[in-house]
């Protein structure tokens, strides 16, 4: 239904976003990894998003990355996993520690997280091990022709950007960043290479 919203954040709370779109003010559910890796109030953001639907209630929740939404989605389909706990489980870990807990089988990694008893951490572990992985290389590949496109648009030949684009995402100082912070500096650091010619 809804991609993602962009617009002014007008507040940060303890697992909600306020996010300010074309006079309309969404309130977004969010985890706390996704609050600390955006702006700050009153800077503008891009934010992916999932509607739940239910008899009584609609609920919008907000992600950093389509990654982070994807690890989300995966882990609603687990036997006893609601969309409450999915979100302190993104609260409680990153995405790249929950995966190396995940591909290690440490339940008691997982368990550390508020809410999230030992039993249901190895249901998590049965579900989605060897998963996660595939999903980073999908992710990727996204972030790469997202970066190639914003810059083809700003009037760059492709086959410059792709192979700027893919060169740059070689570079193991990035390796460490969030998503959002990832793709913004991969982006500046492009769009310096390009108009320097190189």
């Amino acid at each position: 239904m809804w991609n993602s919203l962009t617009g002014e954040i007008t507040h940060k709370g303890s697992d909600s976003l306020y996010l300010l779109v074309a006079d309309v003010e969404w309130d977004l559910t969010v985890s706390r990894n996704t609050l600390s890796a955006l702006p700050a109030v009153g800077s503008r953001s891009k934010v992916y998003t999932w509607l739940q639907h239910t008899e009584d209630a609609m609920r919008v929740f907000g992600f950093v990355s389509t990654q982070e939404r994807s690890l989300f989605l995966d882990l609603i389909k687990v036997s006893g996993v609601g969309p409450k706990l999915a979100i302190r489980c993104l609260s409680g870990l990153t995405w790249n520690l929950f995966a190396d807990a995940l591909e290690a089988g440490d339940a008691q990694k997982l368990s550390t997280i508020p809410g999230l008893g030992i039993k249901t951490a190895q249901k998590i572990i049965l579900s989605l091990k060897g998963k996660l992985l595939l999903n980073q290389e999908t992710s990727v590949i996204s972030v790469n022709s997202d970066l190639v496109n914003a810059l083809v648009e700003m009037g760059f030949d492709r086959k410059s950007c792709e192979r700027v684009v893919e060169k740059i995402t070689e570079d193991a100082e990035f390796s460490s960043l969030s998503d959002a912070e990832r793709e913004r500096r991969l982006f500046q650091k492009a769009l310096l290479m390009l108009s320097a010619g190189e």
